[in-house]
């Protein structure tokens, strides 16, 4: 599944917002029930793994000049919640990019 979310911010400022706000991650799979790992192997992707229901699922998220582009991996027991998964993504990918010192 890949979901690409426009920004029209610097890439730093990017990866700043992202980093602060990595612990919303658990709330883009409805139920807050996941369990959520990040790291970032280079500094324009920050890879994911998610433990839900049992399955992990694994994807990325690549810091683009333009986009943040979400690209999960459902296992085939999953396929079901990809809408679901997908429009949550949309409604709080632009929540992340959000600066949180306004707040």
């Amino acid at each position: 599944m890949r979901v690409a979310i426009p920004h029209d911010l610097e890439r730093e400022e990017v990866r700043r917002r992202m980093g602060n706000s990595t612990d919303e991650l658990r709330n883009f799979i409805p139920g807050g029930m996941a369990d959520v790992q990040t790291s970032w192997p280079s500094d324009d992707r920050m890879q994911l793994t998610v433990g839900m229901m049992g399955q992990q699922v694994t994807g990325h998220v690549d810091i683009e000049d333009s986009q943040v582009v979400f690209i999960v991996d459902l296992p085939p027991a999953l396929s079901f919640v990809e809408p679901i998964v997908e429009k949550a993504i949309r409604k709080r990918g632009q929540t992340m990019l959000e600066d949180k010192r306004q707040s």
